[in-house]
C-alpha cells in the first residue's frame, strides 16, 4: 500500500456496532511468507528446528512435524497461526510449537495489536471460499495482497473472546447432532 491510508468507505459490506471498527488485515497483523528448502537442508530424524512444508503438515487444526533444518530463514513462532496458501489453500493451525521453519506453502499470521489469533482464525475461516476462487495459476495460490488488503470487522477484544467462544460451542453441538 505504499504507505498511503486509502478511504475505505466504499469497501465496507455491511453495518457494525459503533464499538467495533472496519480495518484492513495489513493494520493488525505482520504477514511471514515461507522459503523452500532443498531436500540436502532438511532430516527426517529430529536434527534442528521443525520444518513446516505445508498442507500435509496441518490435520484437524494441529500441526505435524516430520522434518527438521538447521538452515531456517522464514519462522513462524509460538501462538502464530499458520495458512495454507499454494495448493491446497486455507488449512489452518495456531502454532504450539517455539519456532519453525516454514515453506512457501506457509503463510504465518503474526497480530501487531491486540488481537485474539482465535478470531482471526474465525475471520480467515470465512473468507476461504473467497480466496480460493480468487486462487491463480495452475497450482491454486493465494498471494499475501489476497490476505493483506482484506477487510476485517475489528470489534473490542472481549467480544472477540465471546465471538470465539460462542463458535466453539456452536461446533461441538453441531458435532453432536
Amino acid at each position: 500500500m505504499n504507505g498511503i491510508e486509502r478511504c475505505i468507505d466504499d469497501e465496507i459490506p455491511f453495518e457494525i456496532p459503533e464499538s467495533w471498527e472496519w480495518v484492513r488485515f495489513v493494520s493488525v497483523i505482520n504477514l511471514q511468507s515461507g522459503q523452500d528448502l532443498t531436500p540436502d537442508m532438511y532430516n527426517d530424524n529430529s536434527k534442528g528446528i521443525p520444518y513446516i512444508t505445508g498442507a500435509s503438515n496441518i490435520e484437524d487444526g494441529k500441526v505435524i512435524i516430520n522434518r527438521w533444518t538447521d538452515n531456517g530463514r522464514a519462522f513462524a513462532y509460538t501462538g502464530d497461526l499458520l495458512l495454507t496458501c499454494k495448493g491446497t489453500v486455507g488449512l489452518m493451525a495456531v502454532l504450539e510449537k517455539d519456532k519453525v521453519h516454514i515453506a512457501r506453502q506457509i503463510m504465518a499470521i503474526q497480530p501487531i495489536i491486540d488481537i485474539a489469533i482465535e478470531y482471526v482464525k474465525l475471520t480467515i475461516e470465512t473468507m476461504v471460499g473467497d480466496l480460493k476462487s480468487g486462487a491463480r495459476s495452475m497450482i491454486p495460490g493465494i498471494t499475501r495482497g489476497d490476505v493483506l488488503q482484506r477487510l476485517i470487522p475489528l470489534p473490542p477484544l472481549a467480544e472477540q473472546y465471546r465471538i470465539v467462544k460462542r463458535v466453539e460451542e456452536l461446533q461441538d453441538l453441531i458435532k453432536e447432532l
